[in-house]
Parts: structure tokens; C-alpha cells; sequence
């Protein structure tokens, strides 16, 4: 049995959006009692209270006393919210009485240390900082005993810069205003969150949450595409065994992610502003204005003169198109049976070198999965075999798990790979009984829309597919207009909507497009599904 521990956290609120990049109360003028207001002590070595005894600006200075024997996690700390490419110098005041401890800054990880034999006077510790990414950083000051310390000694802490009024108010968001609501559970340490963008560069984040609090936080977010995450390290979400946490994500009074019932953790896709198409809107020409079954039909003259390059010639593209660029981003083959997005994978592929068709346990190999099983179009016929748009790279002893099951949500499982792609019964929920291979929620969006794509680039013969194996009369329905039968769709839509396109898909569309020539339609224009299929 896993035991939870609870930690203290090291911050007490989040910042504001004044305080960008500024440090609250740097002065120490504002006080709550004995407790500097924005300032939070960690642990029971020091105790801290208003002083206008030693000052070094203002009215004001806090005063430190050490009481501690050991050097502990004496800090005096809050966190500030710093942007990508900039530099903060940052300093604080020290003021020795005795000499008997150090004083040593904190900035995004731990500084110069104070000298302490400098008593009864004022010394600056400065540390210019330059951000790597718009994020919260701590900054505060950590105190340590050193030799001669009798268990006692006082130090006074002011000015700590840049603070409020030593820089002009923040400018207005001049981009997309973003509100993060966030309400913690019981074990808010455990709580974390990131937003990325198409690039996959970590742009705003946060964590070390106080307790059953309830936050709010404002972003300034440029037009594009991004990806946010929420993640529970104990993996049991925030809501709703230890306290009644959540979280949403709102712009122009739309909510782009929200929840609080989750696992390890939860992503969700959106888009903020305009964002200029994939491709020259000519290609599609020919969909303009139509809908339903006469816009699938539109769609499937527009991509049914793709070039078929061979089966072989899927090792060539999967080199490219399915090559890590967005997790660990090493270059390794990117296998969505064991791939870990927040996490890293317990198998790695070597593009090429690691390429076969012999395997005997996982992560032995990659070879070339079809999404689409063959058995399902009549084995090994062109232009289906070689079709780039529903092959990807995959673990060849997790493929060979899949077999030609449909994909499902499984109920109870028979096997389960490294990433928790799973294989078994199909859930009661699902409405049809059978075995079934479900990949990971990270994939589900991916393979509904290669699943889309087949449905209409081989409209001219799927409906003759329904009776090519078991599996394949389980999951089409001998038409070519809906194509697939009701349980399958359904879930396919609700994949396709739950986990939106991101910029893996949209990048592989193009080099499947520079390998074969046409496009998966419903990663360029996603609203095509439900023009089509219904919401």
C-alpha cells in the first residue's frame, strides 16, 4: 500500500498580475501580526516579526531570529512570476548581529551566501537572473548555522528588490487574457499544471499549492495553438476523495478546460485567436458550402489520387514523420503503444536501427502498425497496405498484442503495455461485447481521425470491407456513408472531440501529404467530423 505524505508547501498565493516579475512587500512595510504579508516561513528554525530597529529603507525591516541546531529548511520565501527572455536583478538587505549564521539567497534555486563576519551592518546579496520561460519561480532567503553557533542569533532582512514600487505597473495584456481558477484538495502539493505551445515549450505553469485553497491567476497568452496539463503526482486526481479541488481554464467567457476528476493527470487541447490553415485553402475548393454525405464525397475527390509509394516505403516515412520532436523530444521513434507523455518511456526506439519484424517481448522492435487492420480491407491490396494516412510506427510485440481487435475502452484487462495501452473485455458502456485494444487518452484523437480519413478516402469500396473478418463485420456497417457501425462511431466522435488535434498531427499530416500527396482532411478542418457524422 502506497503511503501519501503530506509536505508543506512553499507558497502562499499566487502572484497577481501586478506582480509580475515583482517582489510582493519587498520592503516588509505590510505585516498581518507577526507574519510579513506575501511572505511565507518554512519549517520551525526561525521565527520572524516587524523591526524599525535596523532599517535599511522604508519604515520598516523583518526581524530573523534564528533557533535552530541543524541546518533545516529555515526559509523566508514567496514565489514571483518572471517572463521568458528577460533579466531580473534581483537583492536583498542583510544584517548580521553576531556573525554565528549565514544568509544565503534564493532565486530560482540557491544563491551567494551572506559574510558574516560583517556585523552590525548592511550587505547586499544581488543574483541576476535571466528566464528561461514565462514561469513562477521562488525567491526568498535560507538562513544556516555555521561553527561558534549557540542556538540563537538575530538577523534583520529589508529591501529585498525589484519590488512593487521600484517598477512601473505591469502593461495590459495585449494579446489573449486567460483566467486559471484553480481550487485545491486536501493534498495540494501533489498538484501541478502547464500550458504548452505547438512547439512544445512549457509557457506558464505552476505549483506548491496551499491546502483547500482556492486561486486565481491571470495569463497573457499570443494567438496559437496550446496544450494544458494538469497532473496529481499520487495519481488520484483532485476531486473528489481527499476534498472537492478543481480547476478551469476561461477566455472571452469561454471555458477552454476545466475538471477536477482525473488520475495522474489530464490534457486538454485549445486554441487561442486566428490561426493562419495548414495548406492553401484551393485544396479544399471543392467542400465549400456542403455538408453531410455530399461534403464526404467532396472530400473523397479531393484525396483519392494519392500516389501509393509501397509498403516498403512506410520505413522511410515513419523516419520521419513519427520521430519524438514533442515528449522527451530525442529523436527517437515516437511509438504511441509505449510512448509517456508525462513521463519518461520505458522503451526507446532508435529510428532505422531499431526497425524489424521479429520481437519477443516489448521494446524489443518497431515495425509499421496498421491503425486500419489489413485483414479488414483483404490483406496486403494497394493503395490501403502502404496509405501513410493510418500507418504509424509502433512497438511490434504491442501491435502484434492489438492483433486486428477493434480499438475500444476495455473493462478488464488482458494485457497492458508500458504506457497503458490495454487489451481485454470491452466496457458494458461501450455497447458491444468483445475484445478490444484501447490506447492511451494522449492517442485517441490521433487514430478516430486516421479512422475518419479511411472512412472517406476509400469510400469507393468500404462498404464491400464488413465481411472480411470477425473484426472487421464488428466495427462497419456495409455502407459507404456512415461506414461504421453505431457503437464505434459514437466513440470515435467522442475521441475525436476529447482529444483534439495537436501540432504531432498537423505535422504529420504534411509529411504524410510530401510522402503520398493527399491530406487527412479531419486534421486540417476537424469540424469536417461533425459537418459529416453529427455532433
Amino acid at each position: 500500500m502506497t503511503t501519501r505524505i503530506t509536505s508543506l508547501t512553499l507558497l502562499s498565493l499566487l502572484c497577481s498580475p501586478a506582480a509580475l516579475s515583482q517582489v510582493a512587500n519587498g520592503g516588509f512595510e505590510q505585516w498581518s501580526g507577526n507574519s510579513p504579508i506575501n511572505w511565507t516561513t518554512i519549517d520551525s528554525g526561525i521565527s520572524v516579526s516587524p523591526s524599525s530597529n535596523q532599517i535599511h529603507s522604508g519604515g520598516l525591516s523583518t526581524l530573523v531570529s534564528v533557533n535552530t541546531g541543524s541546518q533545516s529548511n529555515t526559509d523566508l520565501l514567496q514565489t514571483v512570476r518572471v517572463e521568458q527572455g528577460k533579466t531580473y536583478p534581483f537583492s536583498v538587505a542583510v544584517y548580521h548581529t553576531e556573525g554565528k549564521v549565514k544568509a544565503r539567497l534564493l532565486i530560482d534555486g540557491y544563491q551567494n551566501y551572506s559574510d558574516p563576519s560583517k556585523t552590525n551592518q548592511w550587505q547586499t546579496l544581488s543574483y541576476s537572473y535571466t528566464a528561461t520561460s514565462n514561469k513562477e519561480i521562488q525567491v526568498g532567503v535560507r538562513f544556516y548555522d555555521i561553527t561558534g553557533f549557540d542556538g540563537s542569533e538575530n538577523v534583520y532582512i529589508d529591501s529585498f528588490l525589484p519590488t512593487d514600487s521600484a517598477q512601473p505597473p505591469t502593461e495590459t495584456c495585449a494579446n489573449n487574457e486567460v483566467i486559471f481558477n484553480l481550487t485545491t484538495d486536501q493534498y495540494a502539493s501533489e498538484t501541478s499544471w502547464n500550458i504548452k505551445n505547438d512547439q512544445s515549450v512549457v509557457v506558464e505553469s505552476g505549483q506548491g499549492y496551499e491546502n483547500s485553497t482556492t486561486y486565481e491567476k491571470n495569463l497573457c497568452l499570443a494567438d496559437g495553438e496550446y496544450q494544458f496539463t494538469i497532473i496529481d503526482s499520487y495519481g488520484d486526481g483532485i476531486c473528489c476523495g481527499s476534498g472537492n479541488g478543481s480547476y478551469d481554464l476561461v477566455a472571452n467567457q469561454q471555458t477552454l478546460a476545466s475538471g477536477g476528476q482525473f488520475q495522474s493527470s489530464q490534457t486538454t487541447t485549445f486554441t487561442l485567436g486566428s490561426i493562419t490553415p495548414p495548406i492553401d485553402n484551393e485544396y479544399y475548393r471543392a467542400a465549400s458550402g456542403k455538408s453531410g454525405y455530399e461534403l464526404k464525397t467532396a472530400l473523397y475527390n479531393t484525396i483519392n489520387n494519392h500516389t501509393s509509394q509501397g509498403y516498403s516505403a512506410v520505413w522511410d516515412l515513419v523516419k520521419v514523420a513519427d520521430v519524438d520532436s514533442y515528449y522527451e523530444n530525442d529523436g527517437s521513434i515516437l511509438d504511441v503503444y509505449s510512448e509517456k507523455p508525462e513521463g519518461s518511456d520505458t522503451t526507446s526506439f532508435i529510428k532505422v536501427t531499431d526497425q524489424c519484424g521479429q520481437y519477443s517481448k516489448e521494446g524489443d522492435c518497431y515495425n509499421r502498425e496498421h491503425s486500419f487492420p489489413k485483414s479488414w480491407f483483404g490483406g496486403k491490396v494497394e493503395p490501403m497496405n502502404s496509405d501513410g494516412h493510418h500507418l504509424f510506427a509502433t512497438d511490434g510485440y504491442v501491435n502484434a498484442k492489438r492483433s486486428n481487435w477493434p480499438f475500444g475502452e476495455v473493462s478488464s484487462t488482458t494485457y497492458v503495455s508500458s504506457n497503458g495501452s490495454k487489451l481485454g473485455a470491452a466496457s458494458s458502456t461501450l455497447g458491444y461485447n468483445g475484445t478490444v485494444f484501447e490506447p492511451i487518452d494522449e492517442f485517441k484523437g490521433d487514430l478516430a481521425r486516421a479512422y475518419f480519413y479511411m472512412a472517406t478516402r476509400y469510400e469507393n469500396v468500404i462498404a464491400n470491407w464488413e465481411n472480411n473478418s470477425t473484426s472487421s463485420d464488428a466495427v462497419l456497417d456495409g455502407t459507404n456513408t456512415t461506414v461504421f457501425e453505431p457503437w464505434l462511431l459514437a466513440m470515435l466522435k467522442r475521441w475525436h472531440k476529447e482529444d483534439p488535434v495537436s501540432a504531432k498531427e498537423r505535422e504529420r499530416n504534411q509529411a504524410v501529404f510530401d510522402f503520398q500527396g493527399n491530406r487527412n482532411p479531419f486534421i486540417d478542418h476537424p469540424e469536417f467530423v461533425g459537418q459529416i457524422w453529427g455532433n
